[in-house]
């Protein structure tokens, strides 16, 4: 068991200080450059010819990354006159010419999409294609050689002289997320054949001495692109720190230009249109906050007033603090929030009553943690038989959904506190998954996690001894906020990692989970077992009126 150094919370990038200070020499890096897998993929796309006719590329749905793609594509191109059209309709009367007749014959045509890309590229979004089927059985035999017909602009009018039907040599991208192309491979099986190449453009990049410079250049490229001012190496820190939040990892930086663009532009607001400097940056992500703020204030004053129960001193048996995180459709971000998560025992046939489960509250995910967590307390206590207790486990105050296996570590706690009567530390909140050997391993939306119950503390007043255990696994993925971080440099709050469950219950119960030489946690419930097994338990209320008729 580790307590966490504050500068594990956040990301490190002194070893990266020689290339930050090179920033300003830099050249520009375009997005197509740093964009490798796809500039691959465009370079072979361009080269192939007979059936593969489509190249699917698995990117955000806009106009932003379309027009991206095209102009990565005019680079790509050898032949630098052949057109590369853009399209933000799609439907049979867009993409065929249209011809216009006057008493019976062909007196004007329209070109269409076709006949604009002809000899080039069309690029489409997939979900034109998906509100569209129809247009896209007529544009698929198109690309394959098919001769398609023009479209008569005024239908009631039979031409004597109808055009001729015309081929096309065209290649298609479709632009589309996973789900529109998992919606595209449902539309037509061809999708996933050999008329179809896949890309698509990444989110992120592994962070390295390599790949930084890269950034760096596709940086000074996007300051270019949009007009951004200059910016200081410490801003650049606090660019490359809010990108580790955003990827939830800090050994990535995201890519999204429009990530990119939001933040810098919000900072340049608080530069006031001059040079960005780290705290512009660090203020731009505060106004941020502050504007999507009111769910989670809402939240924090709930518990605050005490409509929601959360315990943030002394100890109780059974109870243990979890960490959840909030997602509200409609808003855009998600937040932490502790959750009371509780347990009691009876005497009973050694079930383990999963409330959320049965009040059809809590997902597969969930229902599959708490079994793993009880084959592993089963497995630690060598039981012969079925435990001689039932349990019900229940997240207090609940109202939704409950889903995922973060939970099953805190699920535990409660449950070996509940049968060895050993009270847990309500300053500590616990997250992490469970696997049957009682390994813990990470889980996601961990900064939500933390901050939510370092807010809910701090209002009820900092103690010095509150803090938050995590999987040791989970280490990368903090990068908390600095207010927090000041609070872990003071000692006023503390992350603990851990790397199984011998390592967290000493934590939380200040009692070993198992031990040879002195009192542990699974020694007192194994003389519990005992004991009840000699009938050395408490009479009930039956046993008491039975005694009464001896």
């Amino acid at each position: 068991m580790t307590q966490v150094d504050w500068r594990h919370v956040t990301p490190q990038y002194d070893e990266y200080n020689a290339q930050l200070e090179q920033f300003p020499d830099i050249s520009p890096f375009p997005f197509s450059n740093i964009q490798h897998r796809f500039r691959d993929a465009l370079t072979r796309f361009t080269r192939l010819s007979n059936l593969s006719r489509v190249l699917l590329v698995n990117a955000p749905d806009n106009s932003i990354y379309r027009q991206m793609i095209v102009e990565s594509l005019v680079t790509a191109l050898d032949d630098q006159t052949q057109p590369v059209i853009k399209t933000e309709s799609l439907n049979a009367i867009s993409l065929f010419n249209q011809v216009q007749s006057k008493d019976g014959k062909v007196v004007a045509t329209k070109p269409g999409l076709l006949a604009k890309a002809n000899n080039g590229y069309l690029i489409v979004s997939a979900n034109l294609i998906l509100a569209n089927p129809g247009s896209w059985l007529l544009l698929k035999s198109a690309l394959l050689g098919d001769a398609v017909e023009p479209i008569s602009s005024n239908p009631e009018h039979l031409n004597q002289s109808p055009a001729l039907p015309l081929t096309y040599d065209i290649k298609l991208i479709v632009v589309g997320d996973r789900s529109q192309l998992g919606d595209l491979d449902y539309l037509d099986s061809d999708i996933q054949t050999g008329f179809c190449l896949f890309s698509e453009i990444e989110q992120d990049i592994k962070l390295s001495h390599d790949t930084l410079t890269q950034y760096l250049g596709y940086l000074k490229w996007l300051q270019q692109r949009y007009g951004l001012p200059t910016i200081t190496q410490q801003a650049l820190i606090g660019v490359l720190s809010a990108g580790a939040r955003e990827t939830e990892d800090q050994s990535y930086i995201p890519l999204c230009p429009i990530w990119h663009n939001a933040l810098l532009n919000e900072a340049l607001i608080e530069a006031n249109n001059g040079e960005i400097d780290l705290h512009h940056v660090q203020q731009a992500q505060q106004h941020k906050y502050n504007r999507e703020s009111y769910l989670p204030e809402r939240a924090l004053d709930d518990i605050r007033d005490g409509q929601v129960i959360i315990e943030t001193k002394g100890e109780q048996v059974g109870q243990v603090n979890g960490l959840t995180v909030i997602d509200v459709p409609g808003h855009p971000i998600s937040y932490g929030e502790p959750a009371r998560i509780s347990c009691v025992i009876h005497f009973g046939d050694g079930d383990i009553a999963d409330v959320e489960r049965k009040a059809e509250l809590g997902g597969n995910l969930h229902a599959k943690g708490m079994m793993i967590m009880q084959a592993f307390l089963s497995s630690s206590l060598n039981l012969e038989d079925p435990l001689p207790y039932a349990a019900s486990v229940v997240f207090e105050q609940s109202y939704c959904e409950v889903d995922g296996d973060s939970a099953s570590l805190a699920e535990l706690c409660s449950l070996v506190s509940a049968l060895s009567e050993y009270p847990i530390n309500q300053q500590i909140a616990v997250t992490g998954a469970v696997d049957q050997f009682g390994r813990v391993q990470a889980v996601g939306g961990l900064n939500e996690k933390i901050e939510g119950f370092y807010h809910v503390c701090k209002h009820n007043g900092l103690t010095g001894e509150q803090g938050v255990i995590l999987p040791r696994s989970n280490l990368r993925h903090l990068a908390l906020k600095p207010d927090l971080i000041e609070s872990i440099k003071n000692e006023e709050f503390h992350i603990w990692s851990v790397s199984n469950v011998d390592e967290a219950i000493p934590l939380i119960m200040n009692k070993p989970f198992r031990d040879d030489e002195q009192e542990n946690v699974l020694s007192k419930i194994a003389e519990r077992i005992e004991n009840f097994e000699r009938h050395e338990h408490r009479i009930g209320i039956v046993g008491r009126i039975k005694n009464w008729f001896v």
